[in-house]
């Protein structure tokens, strides 16, 4: 279970607890059991300092506590808080990671021939780059007449491998797989099933995806429907 300690404290010099923290990073560099930290500062007491440090687990949280570097960190940040800290320690009962939840189903719900979620998840002005498409497509419409033709051509289903999330992107590799039903890019239907990996980040903005980058084996599907030959 994951687990997470706010560490709060008083102080002027959140300067310094930052170069308290890089210190830290770097000396405990492959022995560390801390997956993330973040440190904030209350916008109507800036003297009220927040750190949040997530760990995969409490016995993780533990063994991190136990370096020295840990300790010599903790007894140097004291002497920069006007009293000392406290800690709260939080086993997380419920983490929703909202714009990978929202990645998913847009992948799930579009294959299954659901373009309703276009208009659910796209900002009006979705802005989508394809490695495979020469100009880039343009708004829920031309997303929507993009996914109707891919509907169209091939028995779709995608499986997600793996997401990563970094401030306003999402990363997802996927694997698809498909039976070739109808016209693609003028060959009639082959009934042969095509299988290709992928990657697609998107962007974020007020929680709608407003901007994607498709990188997938085009090339392998090509070659599987005998558009080419090598």
């Amino acid at each position: 279970m994951t687990f997470v300690q706010l560490i709060e404290c008083r102080t002027d010099k959140v300067d310094d607890l930052n170069r308290l923290m890089d210190s830290w990073i770097e000396q405990t560099r492959g022995r560390r059991t801390a997956t993330h930290s973040m440190v904030g500062a209350d916008r109507s007491d800036a003297r009220h300092v927040v750190e949040i440090v997530e760990f995969p687990s409490y016995e993780e949280a533990m063994q991190n506590s136990k370096l020295p570097e840990t300790d010599r960190i903790f007894h140097e940040m004291v002497a920069l808080c006007d009293e000392p800290p406290t800690f709260t320690d939080l086993d997380i009962v419920r983490d929703d990671q909202l714009n990978k939840a929202a990645v998913r189903q847009l992948m799930q719900r579009m294959p299954a021939g659901d373009l309703s979620v276009i208009d659910e998840l796209l900002t009006e002005d979705y802005h989508d780059h394809d490695i495979a498409d020469e100009t880039d497509a343009m708004g829920r419409e031309a997303i929507r007449a993009k996914c109707a033709g891919y509907l169209e051509a091939f028995d779709m289903n995608f499986t997600i491998d793996g997401q990563m999330a970094d401030g306003d992107r999402v990363a997802t590799m996927w694997s698809f797989s498909g039976m070739h039903k109808g016209d693609f890019m003028g060959l009639p239907a082959t009934h042969k099933r095509v299988e290709m990996t992928g990657m697609t980040v998107f962007r974020f903005r007020e929680g709608m995806i407003c901007e994607g980058w498709w990188n997938w084996d085009n090339m392998a599907m090509m070659r599987q429907l005998g558009l080419l030959r090598m």
